[in-house]
């Protein structure tokens, strides 16, 4: 395949995700929370009773289609590869400070887009902030940081994953005593689509983004290392078609899906230093990682047992943030959670050095 119809492709599908990402606003998720991995990991977790804050509580059936769509495809087009074993640990703890970074700012890159489609000029300081983390993760892979090779593994261990996806949903629909929802009105996670069609979205995402490897944060890496723009222009299409969606909804429904400004805007708050250092956060983790929140499920659903350990590390990362109160709000950060950012970034960059600069 050459460049020109990989950048065509990615440029489609990003308009797709855009489209699909604004509707399932429209069909009950959280405005301008059509899709964010971060923030549905913890409504996961929540659900889950992994923590107990009662306003994000309920199993997010995006996050199960996003792995299996990727799962499907990868069996299709035999792309399905079981592998890991490349630093796990250390994945589990980059993975857990990724989500710290996360819900500072109140979402992933892939809800950073789609706050600035509603209007959400907070997202322009989160997006700053995960540039420059982006460049700061460049640095040390200009100067050989790795987390050395994977190794192939059982197809059990690839498959793993995947199956307890299933099992989630079970238990969504079965809807066992165990199981926790957020009650009407009483905050995002009872905002939602319907099952079916949450399912749906996520199946053709997760398609969409195994056939297409869509990063945020690998768009931006490959621009600074290779001047490839291909994986970023699929952003640029997931903003500019989830920006249109919003403004043809907002005129035929009579109801705000975009709504231009800092202050009001949902599930959001305005310190612009604490948004910026979130996402600064989140991009040198990931780029450190290989990728962003969203290709980690990816990646999990097509094999990578690794991929695999840093979702869990973002889901404790998320329940751990809840616990103890890191977790930011409309009122704005945490006294716990800047200091919980700050040991982040630390721990990132000793990370960092301790994979580039130690002796072979």
């Amino acid at each position: 395949m050459n460049v020109k119809r990989e950048r065509i492709e990615i440029v489609i599908a990003g308009l797709i995700i855009g489209v699909i990402a604004s509707l399932l606003v429209y069909f009950g998720n959280p405005a301008n929370m059509g899709f964010c991995i971060a923030c549905f990991l913890r409504d996961t977790a929540g659900g889950l009773g992994l923590h107990r804050a009662a306003a994000v509580q309920y199993i997010r059936p995006e996050i199960i289609g996003l792995v299996l769509g990727s799962f499907g495809v990868a069996l299709i087009k035999k792309e399905f590869s079981a592998k890991g074993g490349s630093a796990p640990v250390t994945r589990f703890v980059l993975g857990f400070f990724v989500m710290i970074g996360c819900l500072m700012f109140l979402g992933c890159p892939f809800r950073m887009i789609l706050r600035l489609a509603g209007g959400d000029l907070n997202a322009l300081l989160g997006l700053l902030g995960f540039v420059l983390g982006i460049l700061a993760g460049v640095f040390f892979l200009k100067r050989g940081y790795s987390l050395k090779r994977t190794y192939a593994q059982s197809k059990l261990d690839g498959i793993i994953f995947p199956v307890i996806q299933v099992v989630v949903f079970i238990l969504l629909v079965a809807a066992p005593a165990f199981i926790f929802f957020t009650e009407a009105g009483g905050g995002p996670g009872a905002k939602h689509a319907a099952i079916a069609i949450s399912l749906i979205a996520g199946l053709i995402v997760g398609a969409l983004a195994q056939r297409t490897r869509l990063c945020m944060v690998g768009g931006i890496r490959d621009v600074v290392l290779f001047r490839e723009p291909k994986l970023l222009m699929g952003f640029g299409a997931i903003l500019v078609s989830a920006l249109i969606c919003n403004l043809v909804l907002t005129a035929a429904t009579g109801t705000s899906f975009f709504h231009l400004g800092f202050a009001e805007q949902p599930v959001a708050h305005t310190d612009g230093l604490w948004n910026c250092l979130g996402m600064l956060l989140v991009g040198f983790g990931c780029v450190l990682l290989g990728g962003c929140p969203l290709r980690q499920l990816v990646l999990s659903g097509e094999g990578n047992s690794d991929s695999a350990v840093t979702v869990l590390g973002l889901i404790v990362g998320a329940a751990f943030a809840h616990n103890f109160g890191l977790a930011s709000s409309a009122n704005g950060p945490t006294g716990a959670g800047k200091i919980a950012v700050i040991v982040g970034i630390v721990v990132v960059a000793l990370i960092a050095c301790l994979n580039t600069f130690k002796k072979k």
